[in-house]
């Protein structure tokens, strides 16, 4: 087969420019105009984030290849102030050109060869959809989607590649049938991955750097590795040298089939080669907040606002939670006062996709170094689950006592179902969220009595609103009525018990 459709060459990356426009670039000039764009425009987020995973990789043994000593010594900040080194940046790109071709013999990118001859791949195909995140494909069905199995539309070669480097990072452990019955998870399985963004790609680049490889120690990335053999995808998991053996790691072997007229339709598939996590290693963009059972990954949780996540991000002497490494990075090399975040990924639960999201966050530099201010951060979202969690407790009082035979156990059930399926919670912590960022920045700027004060107001605002919406939809019958009667005090109550600076007098008019 002869090579085709080289990366440095090929526009596949999508960025967004200074002007605010969309454009596709190869590897080589997405690096020349680093500076100049302002960010990736993937639109899928486990594509986002594995995009840049990429990009990071390459830069880091472009780095690491032309002056290790210099890379140790000074890092990314040299980088982020003075601008990318293009010309080792592209030495490198070039030395490893011919494994960049997305088609080729020996050496496709990304992909694993030997499936096209291998007994046990090579007369078997699958549609591309098996790549697909976004697509139904086997009896995983998804709304809105209607691939067929037997008939896939083509696809482009370029939406083809992003589609399997955000596979490869977030797929989830499961059944795979080829080489192994099942095989383990992506290296971004079911999380909501990290990344700090600077003005443009270039310093984002800096900022989620990874530190220079510790000396004696081989991180390379799949395309300076060996080509795969069946023995790699038949091995047990093996642990990841670095980040960028894990942000490149073949979770799943795959091998793309050009159609004649171009496109992309089948593929080969297998096992890949597991990957085995270290507990004393986690990926560089995971965070961990505390579990029952240990440390959990970060991951998005429907009808979660991710604000509530906050202590995960934030250092805790205590080890109850672990802010994702790559925030250390960027907090050692930023010169700006707030930096934002962009956090985007997966949920999945086993084999089962669940959502995905991406969401940006911007706070103060400073509440990722300073203990103290983490602390505020945690003791503000501790305030405000506590205080949904009363609400929740006499919400659900209220409603049983407003529904016919209010002291049966089963209408207390029914009331609490009720509450939680109402729009209560997202109600609450939105409106609370509209005095977040000026609540950190208070923290930041050690002003703690005022930051608390506008907190309060804030939580009480959205206590107030969540009240308020009960009542309504509780109608206006006697039971009602009743309920409301009884109840509202001690709504008061509870507000004056969590929010001492906002009392409320209990014989006050309900809302």
């Amino acid at each position: 087969m002869t090579s085709a459709f080289n990366l440095l060459d090929e526009p596949w990356l999508p960025v967004r420019t200074q002007g605010g426009a969309i454009i596709e670039l190869g590897l080589l000039e997405v690096f020349a105009q680093a500076d100049r764009i302002v960010a990736l425009a993937e639109t899928a987020p486990p594509s986002l984030v594995a995009q840049y995973r990429l990009l990071l990789v390459i830069l880091h043994r472009a780095l690491s290849s032309q002056d290790s000593q210099e890379f140790r010594l000074k890092g990314a900040r040299q980088y982020y102030a003075k601008g990318l080194p293009l010309a080792d940046i592209q030495a490198y790109l070039e030395r490893w050109r011919d494994r960049f071709w997305l088609f080729d013999t020996q050496h496709p990118f990304m992909q694993a060869a030997i499936l096209g001859v291998a007994e046990e791949t090579c007369t078997k195909q699958k549609p591309w959809t098996q790549i697909s995140l976004a697509s139904a494909n086997g009896n995983t069905p998804v709304v809105f989607d209607h691939s067929y199995d037997s008939e896939p539309r083509a696809i482009s070669f370029a939406e083809c590649l992003r589609t399997l480097l955000g596979y490869l990072q977030f797929v989830p452990g499961g059944l795979v049938k080829t080489l192994r019955d099942s095989d383990k998870a992506g290296p971004l399985a079911n999380t909501a991955a990290i990344l700090p963004q600077g003005q443009t790609l270039a310093k984002t680049l800096c900022l989620a750097l990874h530190s220079a490889t510790r000396q004696g120690v081989e991180d390379l990335p799949c395309w300076e590795q060996s080509p795969v053999t069946l023995a790699d995808l038949r091995a047990a998991p093996k642990l990841a040298t670095g980040p960028n053996d894990r942000y490149t790691r073949l979770s799943r072997a795959v091998l793309l089939l050009p159609e004649p007229e171009g496109g992309i339709r089948w593929l080969r598939f297998a096992a890949g080669v597991a990957l085995e996590e270290d507990p004393h290693l986690p990926d560089s963009m995971a965070c961990f907040r505390k579990g029952s059972t240990g440390p959990v990954r970060l991951t998005f949780t429907e009808g979660r606002a991710l604000w509530r996540d906050l202590p995960a991000l934030v250092p805790n002497p205590e080890n109850a939670s672990h802010p994702a490494a790559v925030l250390n990075y960027a907090t050692r090399i930023t010169y700006d006062s707030n930096l934002p975040v962009l956090v985007a990924g997966l949920a999945s639960d086993q084999a089962k996709l669940l959502r995905w999201r991406a969401e940006q966050l911007v706070m103060p530099v400073s509440l990722f170094v300073d203990v103290q201010q983490a602390q505020l951060v945690r003791d503000i979202v501790k305030e405000a689950e506590d205080l949904f969690t009363q609400i929740r407790s006499l919400a659900t009082k209220m409603i049983a006592e407003a529904l016919p035979d209010s002291h049966n156990k089963e209408t207390f059930s029914k009331a609490r179902s009720l509450f939680d399926s109402g729009p209560s919670a997202a109600l609450y912590f939105s409106t609370a969220e509209r005095q977040l960022s000026q609540v950190l920045d208070l923290v930041s700027q050690n002003q703690d009595e005022q930051a608390e004060q506008l907190w309060q107001q804030a939580l009480a605002q959205a206590a107030r609103s969540v009240w308020g919406r009960l009542l309504a939809g509780m109608g206006g019958s006697v039971q009602a009525l009743r309920a409301d009667a009884l109840y509202w005090p001690r709504f008061c109550g509870l507000l004056n018990e969590h929010l001492p600076e906002h009392k409320v007098a209990k014989e006050a008019v309900a809302p």
